[in-house]
């Protein structure tokens, strides 16, 4: 059994030390137990504060929600996983490489030689990049004034590569062009799709693209860290977005997404009801991208992001990160887990029973101080399991 107050002490204590601004978590133990806890501020100006049910953009953690949906959609017949992606989606048939700039900063584009497909996109193994941390990729979006997929403008899709699909690991924009293949197949606008085939099945009420009335007055601002403390930013998505960013623009609650790895970790079952099949998930929970291996990611823009250094050498299933190696938090090996960008994490351990749902709303990524927290709050439920 999970004790619950000693959760909410460790999360109180650091928010009293300034560790973070507010924090939210919920986590599930072998035995079925349902832990959720908060504390710090929502919002220090405001000094509202932190509760388990707290709106936050979940960024990145939007990731595996999309490549659930698209695995659906393959276990169905109606989407290839190793077929040209090209099939539904035409512009990444012509997508190209950059090759470098030329003496005037003009950059060089040469044709991929190979497909894309969407393997290679749930596994980041396509070619995309973000320019949070890849500098060239930054380089290119100013000379051509390409807008950041933050905007949620169709243009921020229109990257060139930066190396051949299947050449290699790195992060960027893939799990967006894999929203999109999911449009284009299910005929909805991408958020309508989830809400139908998975957010209204496993009763995640408060997560979506848009934050609608009630969610807003829970809504965590995003902070950012200063010498004296924290300031609270008006930093959102857009309302209105000309496109609903699969790779990092649901907002959501940490018991919400509890639900959605509890699902994962049963096997694509929750409460009874099935989304997933127990081979998809399966396929998904399994190293999908052969010998290739997950690399440290050097910060090219400071502002969004620190050096991040917890995933080199770790494998990718569909849209999970696998550690191949038990982590010292109690967390086995084939474990799954992700991110997003305002310091939350999550993690699926199937193999123990056990996951867990951190949420605080702190630029830059992987703050050391939100992450340390992170890591204790999840030895904790380990220990008490």
């Amino acid at each position: 059994m999970v004790n619950a107050q000693a959760i909410s002490g460790l999360l109180r204590r650091a928010a009293d030390a300034g560790d973070v601004p507010g924090v939210a978590v919920a986590a599930v133990t072998a035995d079925g137990s349902v832990v959720t806890a908060a504390a710090g501020m929502r919002d220090t100006a405001s000094g509202m504060p932190m509760t388990a049910d707290t709106v936050v953009w979940i960024a990145s953690m939007t990731k595996a929600v999309t490549g659930a949906c698209a695995m659906q959609l393959v276990e169905q017949g109606k989407l290839s996983l190793d077929g040209p992606i090209a099939a539904v989606l035409p512009e990444l048939g012509a997508v190209q490489v950059l090759d470098g700039f030329a003496a005037d900063g003009s950059p060089r584009l040469r044709p991929a030689r190979r497909l894309i497909t969407l393997r290679h996109l749930l596994t980041h193994s396509s070619g995309f990049v973000y320019e949070v941390w890849n500098a060239d990729i930054g380089r290119y979006m100013t000379a051509t004034g390409t807008p950041s997929i933050g905007s949620c403008a169709n243009a921020a899709l229109t990257l060139p590569l930066l190396f051949d699909p299947g050449e290699r690991w790195d992060y960027g924009i893939g799990i967006d062009w894999a929203g999109k293949a999911v449009e284009a197949i299910g005929g909805q606008r991408l958020g309508a799709h989830m809400r139908e085939h998975l957010l209204e099945p496993l009763g995640m009420k408060d997560t979506g693209f848009r934050i609608g009335p009630e969610q807003r007055l829970r809504l965590a601002k995003v902070h950012v860290r200063t010498a004296d403390g924290f300031d609270a930013t008006d930093q959102e998505l857009p309302q209105e977005p000309e496109f609903e960013m699969g790779g990092g623009g649901l907002y959501s609650t940490v018991g919400d997404y509890l639900r959605f790895a509890r699902m994962i970790m049963n096997g694509g079952v929750l409460d009874g009801t099935r989304v997933l099949e127990a081979g998809t998930v399966a396929a998904m929970s399994a190293n999908a991208m052969g010998e290739l291996r997950c690399r440290p990611l050097k910060a090219a823009v400071t502002a969004a992001s620190n050096d991040v250094d917890f995933i080199d050498g770790m494998q990718w299933g569909l849209t999970f990160l696998i550690n191949p190696e038990p982590l010292p938090t109690g967390r086995a090996a084939g474990s799954l887990a992700w991110a997003g960008l305002a310091n939350s994490y999550f993690w699926i351990d199937p193999v123990r029973g056990v996951a867990g749902v951190y949420a605080t709303q702190l630029l830059p990524f992987f703050d050391d101080r939100a992450v340390r927290l992170f890591h204790d709050f999840e030895t904790a439920v380990y220990r008490m399991a």
